[in-house]
């Protein structure tokens, strides 16, 4: 069996979706499905069975899942990823201390432990972008969600524990899956709706003279890639330590919005728009993951470009509101 956390959410479920085209049905989905919408990411997915977070930690902790032979892993996405969160009793007590808690069972049973952690625990960048474990005591995260992240990563390193368990610093993750995500899901989600209700699409003005405005740079990477790689390093269970996962290009917003507007047929126009002031001073205007590291663990990855994957996205799953 594999644990899946976070299993309905953006990520998990399309894990779920990519260890089914796999074969696997021994799925155990752990989240908390609440009152939206987020249970539609489980339709058409196969598993078998669905655990609340709490629920499944409680059992956990009891003893119900015994010496966890039957367990092959726990594939831990779930979190609280809103980076405007403010409850940072909450973050610390659900993105923190739930991984310490799940990651200590895992390594205590032997049972393969891969979790998310985030770019956003590199802050502004001021100490790059590489994923080596020395320069993880130097991270300064903008944000208590970043910070809840990288207390996890800095437990884990001085531990000692990284070298048997996975952490995957995902950087601007978007694709199917991610309408439940409100406000924060991905910026091609946001687009199509905003341009198919009013024929443009607005984005922030650069607030630093070293950036034009929509010059601002992300690494963005495709979730079915995500998917991927996880699934590459699933199947290497030499593999462990903390890495990068993104595409390793640095792109712009004028060229996600070029992108969005290619792929549904149209010219670009975009409105630039102030950045609100709480926003100013936790914005990341560059970030680009070194990925060398995992390439050197894995081989090839399957990264695809941003325009191939914005069109699929947008072709295959948001005109038609099609999940994964």
């Amino acid at each position: 069996m594999i644990i899946v956390t976070g299993g309905a959410g953006f990520i998990g479920s399309a894990l779920v979706r990519g260890l089914n085209e796999r074969g696997q049905r021994e799925i155990l989905v752990v989240d908390r499905l609440g009152s939206g919408d987020k249970w539609k990411n489980l339709v058409g997915k196969r598993y078998l069975d669905y655990l609340h977070k709490d629920q499944f930690l409680e059992q956990l902790l009891g003893g119900a899942f015994g010496e966890g032979k039957e367990i092959q892993a726990v594939l831990h996405m779930g979190a609280c990823s809103a980076t405007t969160e403010t409850d940072a009793d909450y973050l610390w007590r659900n993105n923190t201390k739930y991984t310490q808690l799940l990651a200590t069972w895992c390594l205590d049973k032997g049972v393969r432990f891969i979790y998310a952690s985030s770019a956003a625990t590199y802050g502004g960048g001021e100490k790059g972008f590489l994923d080596d474990d020395a320069v993880l005591p130097e991270l300064k995260p903008l944000n208590m969600y970043g910070y809840s992240k990288h207390a996890l990563d800095l437990w884990a390193h001085e531990e000692g524990l990284l070298s048997n368990m996975v952490g995957l610093k995902f950087f601007n993750v978007y694709g199917p899956n991610e309408a439940h995500k409100g406000d924060m899901r991905s910026l091609v989600d946001k687009a199509v709706a905003q341009i198919q209700a009013t024929g443009k699409l607005q984005l922030f003005k650069s607030h630093r003279p070293d950036f034009k405005d929509g010059e601002q740079t992300r690494d963005f990477v495709y979730v079915k890639d995500v998917v991927a790689v996880i699934l590459k390093i699933l199947d290497a269970p030499n593999v462990n330590g903390l890495f990068n996962l993104g595409s390793g290009q640095a792109r712009t917003w004028n060229e996600l919005a070029a992108a969005v507007f290619g792929a549904m047929g149209k010219a670009p126009a975009i409105e630039y728009v102030d950045m609100p002031e709480a926003l100013r001073g936790k914005y990341q205007y560059h970030t680009r993951a070194e990925m060398g590291k995992l390439r050197q663990a894995l081989g090839l990855l399957p990264i695809r470009s941003l325009e191939d994957a914005v069109t699929d996205y947008v072709k295959n799953h948001l005109i038609p509101d099609q999940r994964w």
